[in-house]
């Protein structure tokens, strides 16, 4: 084998092993961690600290169409603060996520306990937008049926369950 040969196969190798697609560990997220932050945050009810992870002109279609998009910050925060004391205690996880450039899809569950004691969970997918680190415009997608059956105080459904019975996300 010739020094050019060696050489090539050698960069190859090199490659190979640094490739995310054979990588055993994950590639390191730029996008997941705001995320992460912005579900620790509301677990809390901390509405300023959700906030902080937004942009003042941050687009947010949070009813799968039905209704109009919350825009601007000011006005997030006014419809979080609506629905903080609506809740008991909340369990919002993801359990799958992708990246690609500035945009974060999910898949996940917003499951919560209402203060009349509603148990609700309601399998969502959605897809976060950012510019500058911080969302821009987040979108969600889920069928609005289930959501106001369970606040209304209709049990979970064998399919809801198994949906929502998956692993969380690292």
């Amino acid at each position: 084998m010739d020094r050019r040969t060696l050489l090539a196969a050698g960069l190859a190798a090199g490659s190979l092993a640094a490739s995310p697609a054979l990588a055993k560990d994950k590639p390191m997220s730029r996008l997941y961690p705001v995320l992460q932050a912005i579900i620790a945050a509301w677990h809390r009810q901390d509405v300023e600290a959700v906030l902080v992870n937004v942009t003042d002109d941050i687009i947010w279609r949070n009813t799968s169409g039905f209704a109009p998009a919350i825009r601007g910050k000011d006005e997030m925060r006014k419809a979080l603060l609506v629905m903080a004391p609506r809740i008991k205690t909340n369990n919002w996880r993801i359990f799958d996520y992708a990246e690609s450039a500035d945009r974060l899809f999910m898949e996940g569950v917003d499951e919560f306990w209402t203060v009349d004691g509603n148990h609700v969970a309601i399998p969502y997918a959605g897809s976060l937008v950012f510019r500058g680190g911080l969302v821009c415009e987040w979108r969600e997608y889920f069928d609005g049926r289930i959501s106001s059956s369970m606040k209304d105080g209709a049990p979970m459904s064998d399919e809801v369950k198994e949906m929502i019975s998956r692993p969380v996300a690292k």
